[in-house]
């Protein structure tokens, strides 16, 4: 079992990086006032929302504990992420203050999952 949350482990990095990624390629457009939502920043934040999920229905599998509050404030940053990006990604320019909250949730919720023990 380890070797499958370990796994869905990996495909949650690779979400987070998708979506930080994403953002962090419209950087320099955001200050230009001509960035967008990237697929790449929806898909990544779909693979978080996912993968997060399993790994929750996984650990409690496994009996371990969980911090339901530190669960809970993730999974509701994501889906505000999820929701401003699935609802703004058709739009040909995003505004900057929207754009940069994507931006600083993303990394807000690193730090959370990161610096929360």
């Amino acid at each position: 079992m380890d070797v499958v949350i370990n796994l869905f482990v990996g495909l949650h990095i690779i979400g987070i990086a998708s979506l930080l990624g994403g953002f962090l390629t419209q950087m320099k457009a955001m200050g230009a006032g001509t960035a967008r939502f990237v697929p790449a920043m929806l898909h990544g934040a779909l693979t978080m929302l996912v993968t997060g999920i399993v790994l929750v229905g996984l650990n409690q599998a496994e009996g371990h504990s969980l911090n339901t509050i530190k669960l809970g404030i993730k999974m509701a940053v994501l889906v505000v992420i999820l929701a401003l990006v699935y609802v703004k990604r058709d739009d040909e320019k995003i505004a900057p203050p929207l754009f940069g909250t994507v931006g600083a949730l993303t990394v807000a919720n690193i730090f959370i999952a990161v610096l929360w023990t």
